[in-house]
């Protein structure tokens, strides 16, 4: 699952760079930036207690 989470924060990461880079797609960049920075917490603060 921890790397299911990591896997979607990368992917997240890359549309967000690629779309910011290529095409400015408005508030839909910075929404996938979001998610990605929730989803590396979520995961560090997950690794973490394990």
């Amino acid at each position: 699952m921890g790397n299911l989470l990591y896997l979607v924060a990368v992917v997240l990461l890359i549309l967000w760079v690629v779309g910011f880079v290529g095409y400015s797609a408005g508030g839909l960049i910075h929404v996938l930036l979001v998610i990605a920075v929730i989803a590396i917490l979520f995961r560090l603060i997950q690794g973490r207690r394990i």
